[in-house]
C-alpha cells in the first residue's frame, strides 16, 4: 500500500492532503519536518491561514502529530510535524 493511499482515500479537504503531501515529500526517515507555516504557503501556492486549517484537519484526522518547538532562549520556533503512518526507509 503507498504510503499516500490512506489520504487519498480520506473525506478531507483538497487543501489538507495538499499539505501532506507537502509535509510528506520533506519527511526524513523518522518521518518529521518542521517547516514553517510562511514556508508551507509559499511553496504550495496557499494562504497562510489555509495552511494552518489543512494543519488543523490532519491532526483532527490522525494523519499527523503536531509538536509546538521553542529556541533555547524561549522563543517560539516552527512546529514539528510527525506523519503518524510513517514507514521506515523512506
Amino acid at each position: 500500500m503507498s504510503r499516500l493511499e490512506n489520504i487519498y482515500q480520506s473525506d478531507l479537504p483538497h487543501r489538507a492532503i495538499v499539505v501532506y503531501m507537502y509535509l510528506s515529500d520533506r519527511a526524513g526517515q523518522e518521518g518529521q519536518c518542521f517547516p514553517s507555516v510562511p514556508t508551507i504557503a509559499r511553496q504550495t501556492h496557499l494562504a497562510q491561514n489555509t495552511v494552518r486549517r489543512a494543519i488543523e484537519d490532519l491532526s483532527e484526522a490522525g494523519f499527523i502529530n503536531v509538536t509546538e518547538r521553542q529556541r533555547p532562549n524561549g522563543a517560539t520556533s516552527s512546529n514539528l510535524y510527525t506523519l503518524t503512518n510513517a514507514e521506515p526507509g523512506w
